[in-house]
């Protein structure tokens, strides 16, 4: 039971239970959204129910597979950041992390191909094994780089919600196609939104970890270029996505989405808002783990907003 535990807590269920809850909003009510004033006799949502849970399967044995090859490689690091939290070498062996690494990313891509075979879509298999292997190289090297590891990890973080638009592709589509459109835009907000809560929730936990990465030669952006400058690029970012998030706010309101904008207001731009302000103070380890995880709620709360269309 222990080593049972220990797999589930190595995988990060939860995170790969929003990866879920994602997709599943998406498809269920951004998708029918889309087309729900398409031209009569316009093809409906191309990606079945059979085929979008075998994507979502896919995704997550992606996912779990980078967590799992990620804490391989950060067992010495983790030693020093959150020791308690350790389980490659503590509850289970480095080649067994090693090996379920292996199956888990086969899996994912094995179904990601059975996909793209069913959709006629190579793009599917192409960029989720691209996504693996950015998952390997990020834990064995670039994530102890400045920045090029923070946009990677953010960029498959939108993956995971472009992933479902590039299913939909028709190789067919005419520049007047409205349906293909709304969907690009839909697609490009949330996933912009990903993008930039991930980055800025990366950095945060560069500056919590700093310590364990400082001892074994890491070069992340707080070790490169200070806290006060990490803080600053942090910021920027947060005030950036808060402005963007303002002015669609402001968008809604004018269509009459009343409870979807005060959504947005209380639950995600006021939240980032308190995340500026305490930012600014924060300087030990326990303080950039509160704001962390105050950034991973914010982050929930716009994924949840899919289930005002």
């Amino acid at each position: 039971m222990k080593a049972l535990a220990a797999f589930f807590r190595l995988i990060r269920w939860p995170n790969l239970l929003f990866i879920v809850l994602t997709q599943m909003l998406f498809r269920y009510f951004i998708l029918p959204f889309v087309y729900l004033h398409a031209h009569p006799g316009y093809e409906g949502i191309k990606l079945s129910e059979k085929l979008f849970y075998l994507l979502v399967l896919a995704s997550v044995c992606i996912a779990a597979a980078g967590y799992i090859i990620n804490d391989y490689f950060d067992e010495n690091i983790d030693q020093v950041n959150k020791s308690s939290k350790v389980i490659v070498g503590k509850f289970i062996k480095r080649r067994s992390a090693i090996l379920l690494h292996a199956v888990l990313s086969f899996t994912g891509l094995a179904l990601s191909i059975y996909i793209g075979y069913q959709l006629t879509n190579i793009f599917i298999p192409f960029f989720n094994f691209l996504a693996i292997n950015i998952l390997l190289v990020y834990s064995s090297t670039f994530k102890k780089k400045i920045l090029i590891g923070n946009i990677l990890i953010s960029l498959l973080t939108a993956w995971v919600i472009l992933v479902l638009t590039v299913a939909e592709y028709r190789f067919r589509i005419s520049p007047e196609d409205v349906v293909w459109q709304r969907l690009l835009k839909m697609s490009f907000v949330y996933a912009g939104f990903a993008f930039i809560i991930s980055l800025i929730r990366e950095v945060i936990k560069d500056m919590e970890d700093i310590e364990g990465d400082i001892k074994y030669g890491c070069k992340t952006m707080p070790i490169v270029w200070g806290l006060p400058v990490s803080k600053v690029f942090t910021a920027v970012w947060i005030v950036v996505l808060a402005g963007v998030l303002f002015a669609i706010l402001i968008y809604v309101l004018q269509l009459g989405w009343w409870l979807s904008a005060l959504y947005s207001l209380i639950a995600i731009i006021i939240p980032l808002l308190w995340v500026l302000h305490k930012l600014y103070k924060a300087n030990t380890s326990a303080e950039f783990h509160q704001l962390s995880s105050v950034v991973k709620l914010i982050m929930l709360a716009g994924i949840v907003s899919m289930l005002f269309f």
